[in-house]
């Protein structure tokens, strides 16, 4: 059967390898993003917006979804509070929990109706211990955990599964900065386990398995997804 699957940051980085692989499976994908549409092919269809703008626009354009993929998200640079601007501060959290709490609750509600559905939210090893991002970054991602286990243990008898995915360091265009000279790439790979940084292709492919429908027993499951980097 045909699902229809919302994402969130769909332009790159891992909502673009979510994308492609749903496509992949032959499902209608929409995609939502500030930046240009990617060149996707496929049953893709896009909308160009800022989520902490006009959410009222996405939920006009899609009415009901059976997979929602919550992966948009902001770093903050690493900044500690005494440095923290509050519009840096405002900008993470509008960002990285009140989109993600004002959609999950929009389609949730028509998913309880329906009796089925999955949400997935895009969490962080951040979401579990300081270290991975600055003040604003750090609890707005153990915030998203937070709701995410929430809402999993509300509705957990109507059928609708609910996951978080917590990755690591993933090699993106968000931490294309790490890259750079002087960056932290070759000292993060040093540390991970595995020796490399995780690749968005590799998010995905665990998106797909908790999409399936048949992982309830995995209800509000945070899968960390992290090259071992938190089996230190």
């Amino acid at each position: 059967m045909t699902r229809k699957v919302l994402i969130t940051g769909v332009s790159s980085g891992i909502g673009l390898a979510q994308a492609m692989a749903f496509l992949e499976l032959g499902d209608q994908v929409y995609g939502v993003d500030k930046d240009p549409a990617p060149e996707l092919k496929g049953d893709f269809h896009f909308m160009q917006v800022d989520l902490t703008r006009d959410l009222d626009a996405v939920f006009s354009w899609v009415g009901q979804v059976d997979v929602l993929l919550l992966t948009a998200g902001v770093l903050d640079a690493y900044t500690p509070l005494l440095d923290m601007s509050k519009e840096l501060w405002d900008k993470v959290y509008e960002t990285n929990v009140r989109v993600p709490m004002e959609m999950s609750r929009h389609y949730l509600s028509k998913m309880v109706r329906k009796g089925h559905g999955v949400i997935i939210t895009m969490c962080s090893i951040a979401s579990k211990a300081a270290g991975g991002g600055g003040a604003a970054y750090t609890s707005s991602k153990h915030a998203l955990l937070g709701l995410t286990k929430q809402m999993a243990l509300d509705y957990a008898g109507t059928g609708v599964q609910i996951f978080g995915i917590a990755p690591g360091a993933v090699q993106t265009g968000m931490t294309r900065s790490d890259f750079e000279p002087g960056g932290m790439a070759e000292w993060v790979a040093k540390e991970t386990p595995i020796q490399r940084w995780t690749q968005p292709e590799e998010v995905a492919e665990l998106t797909v398995f908790l999409a399936t429908g048949k992982m309830a027993s995995m209800q509000g499951a945070i899968v960390t997804i992290d090259g071992g980097w938190t089996l230190k």
